[in-house]
């Protein structure tokens, strides 16, 4: 006997990619532009904390991070949103995908005003959204983030009806795979919709420090600003693509008294915390801003290359922030096998990241690009994409 709530799940995305391409032979040399795994140097004194605080790998790790992390973690909080978070409203995280999974098993309720409640996710999206909602048998509404939307969804065009079972409503902020920000505004109206239908937002900002000119709003700040109800929004950050660290599995999450001490309580029985050592290194990367910006103007660099590269492909539009680029195509899966088979590059369909709507599926006609190489491989793979897909 075998469950059944996840037999629907499509294949995920990168196990299709190869179902996709494996039996064909690359046209060229492999340029690996599929998965936001950065390439950039990590800070060179990691190792050097890590390896000073070795005997750590001898004791359990404190389950909710330990103090020195956790105060570097608040200090951060505050510096870049100006948001005073003790350190008991924060929980250290082994990578943010453990988080955003767990948060919807200790928040999300079994009924919604006496009904099935409901999970609301951009689409595309990244895909522990789906699985998480799925786990606490809820219902996901995907709701399209599309050119027309800024590539933002628009959850106040739901109907009532929907709303009023709303539990959580997800939103990635940059948003993978666009780049799209949310501004102080959207921050603004999906928090008064929240307040107005007692919802929570899980606020994935694990991008917000990859940005083009300005740094984007946090969810916690304008929460705090509105006078939002202190529970009402939880956020996700991490270290990956902050400080080029996913190997770290660093990152955390913060809200409310009540809703950490629900998701704690429940890491206590469920949850694997990082590694003492590890947790120290991680306190100091939180703490340390020069490699932070150092990284930011690499991205930079390479947003202005894809700027001229595509400058005259019709339906181009420059990301925000984060790294990726989702390039507008007629089929993403014919331009993956078409950049495959012809360059030996490897692109993901944007597809894969979402799912079938009424509106349509919004990545069928797109594909994403990952602008995590160094420069001069981005610029010459851009060109030789852009040649054979466009040209």
């Amino acid at each position: 006997m075998f469950p059944e709530r996840f037999s629907n799940l499509p294949a995920y995305a990168f196990p299709r990619l190869r179902a996709l391409l494996d039996h064909h032979a690359p046209g060229g040399d492999i340029v690996h532009m599929t998965i936001g795994e950065p390439k950039h140097a990590f800070p060179a004194w990691v190792t050097d904390v890590i390896a000073d605080n070795a005997a750590g790998f001898n004791k359990y790790p404190p389950n909710d991070g330990c103090p020195e992390l956790l105060t570097a973690i608040s200090g951060w909080i505050n510096r870049r949103y100006g948001v005073a978070v003790p350190e008991t409203q924060i929980m250290a995280l082994n990578g943010t995908r453990e988080g955003l999974y767990n948060a919807a098993m200790a928040l999300i309720p079994e009924e919604k005003n006496g009904r099935q409640p409901v999970v609301l996710m951009p689409n595309p999206f990244y895909q522990v959204y789906a699985v998480a909602t799925v786990s606490v048998n809820a219902e996901p509404v995907f709701v399209n983030a599309v050119a027309e939307n800024g590539f933002m969804p628009d959850y106040t065009t739901l109907a009532p009806e929907v709303l009023e079972r709303v539990a959580v409503a997800y939103i990635c902020s940059p948003a993978n795979p666009q780049g799209a920000v949310a501004t102080r505004q959207y921050w603004r109206d999906l928090i008064a919709l929240a307040e107005q239908y007692d919802f929570r937002i899980f606020a994935d900002e694990c991008y917000s420090e990859i940005y083009r000119n300005e740094a984007p709003s946090g969810a916690l700040e304008v929460a705090r600003e509105v006078g939002a109800d202190p529970e009402r929004v939880v956020i996700f950050h991490s270290l990956s693509k902050r400080s080029n660290l996913p190997g770290l599995r660093s990152g955390f999450v913060a809200g409310g008294p009540e809703c950490i001490r629900r998701i704690r309580q429940l890491r206590a029985y469920s949850g694997a915390p990082l590694p003492l050592p590890l947790q120290l290194a991680a306190a100091k990367v939180w703490d340390d801003e020069a490699h932070v910006e150092e990284n930011r103007r690499l991205y930079q660099e390479k947003f202005a290359i894809a700027d001229e590269v595509f400058a005259d492909v019709p339906g181009y539009q420059s990301p925000e922030a984060g790294f990726f680029l989702w390039l507008p195509v007629d089929d993403g899966e014919a331009a993956a096998m078409k950049a495959w088979t012809e360059t030996g590059i490897r692109v993901l369909p944007g597809a894969y990241l979402s799912r079938d709507t009424e509106a349509g599926n919004p990545g069928k006609g797109y594909i994403r690009v990952a602008l995590v190489a160094p420069k001069t491989e981005v610029r010459d793979a851009l060109i030789t994409l852009r040649d054979c897909i466009y040209g």
